[in-house]
C-alpha cells in the first residue's frame, strides 16, 4: 500500500465526507508520479500515451514506476512529476487522467475534475506586510490542518532549513498563527507561501487561517519562534546532483508535443 492508496482507501470507506476527499487530492497532488509515454522524452517535450475510454481522452500515470511496467507489460518510457505538475499540464491540454490501473487505488479522473484540481492548486495567497506583538505556542490547531501542512513541507526540499508554527497576536487586537520560513532559498517565497495555502485548502477546514513569513536565522525573532514555536525540518538535497530528466523540476515542468 503507497500513501495514494491509503487515502483512496480512506476516500471510498466514507464517500460523503469531504475531508477524506480533498485528504485524496492533496495526497495525489503532493505525489510525485510517472506519466507514461508514447516515446522517450526530447529535450524538455514529452509526448504522452493517450488513450480514447468512452469518448474521453486520458493519459495514464502511476505512483510507482513498478505499477506502470506491469501495466505497459514490459519497461514503457516515462517522464515523472508532480501531481500538482500533471493537473496543470493536463488542464491546459484538456486531458483527463486515469491513476493507478491495475492498483488499489485505480480511478479515472475526467477533465473537469483535472481542471478542478489545477484551479485550487493555482490560487495565490494575498501579500500584506505586518508584524506580530507577540508570539505564543500554537493553540487549538486542527489536526487535519498540521497532516495537510506536514504533507507540503515534505515536498518543499532545499526550499527553506526549517519552518516554526505559532500563535500570533497584532497590535490591533487580531489574533492568528504563523508559520515562518527561516533561511529561505532565494526566489522560494512564493512556492513557499503557496504550499501553505493548499495546505489550507485541502484540509477543509473553511474558516482556517494562517499567515506566512520569512526570516533569516540571525533575525532576533527567530529566537523568539525557536522557544515557542513548533518546528518543522524541511528535507534537504543530497550531495549528489539529482537527475534532470523531463518532470524533475518542479520549477521547469515539461511540454506536450
Amino acid at each position: 500500500m503507497t500513501p495514494l492508496d491509503t487515502a483512496f482507501a480512506a476516500m471510498a470507506a466514507n464517500p460523503d465526507d469531504t475531508a477524506a476527499r480533498l485528504g485524496w487530492f492533496d495526497r495525489l497532488a503532493a505525489s510525485e508520479l510517472v506519466l507514461l509515454l508514447e516515446e522517450d522524452a526530447t529535450g524538455d517535450r514529452i509526448k504522452p500515451r493517450v488513450f480514447t475510454v468512452e469518448g474521453a481522452d486520458l493519459v495514464l500515470a502511476f505512483d510507482r514506476d513498478e505499477r506502470l511496467a506491469d501495466f505497459a507489460g514490459a519497461e514503457a518510457p516515462y517522464a515523472a512529476m508532480s501531481g500538482r505538475a500533471l493537473a496543470d499540464m493536463l488542464n491546459d491540454a484538456g486531458l483527463g487522467l486515469g491513476i493507478n490501473l491495475g492498483a488499489p487505488s485505480e480511478t479515472v479522473l475526467e477533465h473537469e475534475a483535472m481542471g478542478w484540481l489545477a484551479g485550487v492548486l493555482s490560487e495565490q495567497p494575498a501579500e500584506v506586510e505586518d508584524q506580530p506583538e507577540e508570539v505564543r505556542p500554537p493553540t487549538n490547531l486542527p489536526e487535519a490542518l498540521l497532516t495537510a501542512l506536514d504533507l507540503r513541507l515534505a515536498t518543499a526540499t532545499g526550499r527553506a532549513a526549517m519552518a516554526y508554527l505559532v500563535a500570533t497576536s497584532f497590535a490591533d487586537g487580531r489574533q492568528s498563527h504563523l508559520l515562518a520560513f527561516v533561511d529561505p532559498a532565494p526566489g522560494a517565497e512564493g512556492a513557499l507561501a503557496q504550499l501553505v495555502a493548499e495546505a489550507l485548502t485541502f484540509s477543509g477546514l473553511e474558516a482556517a487561517s494562517l499567515d506566512v513569513g520569512f526570516f533569516r536565522a540571525s533575525d532576533p525573532f527567530c529566537a523568539q519562534l525557536a522557544r515557542v514555536g513548533l518546528r518543522f525540518d524541511l528535507p534537504q538535497p543530497t550531495e549528489a546532483t539529482p537527475l534532470k530528466a523531463p518532470g524533475r523540476d518542479p520549477d521547469t515542468p515539461p511540454r506536450l508535443r
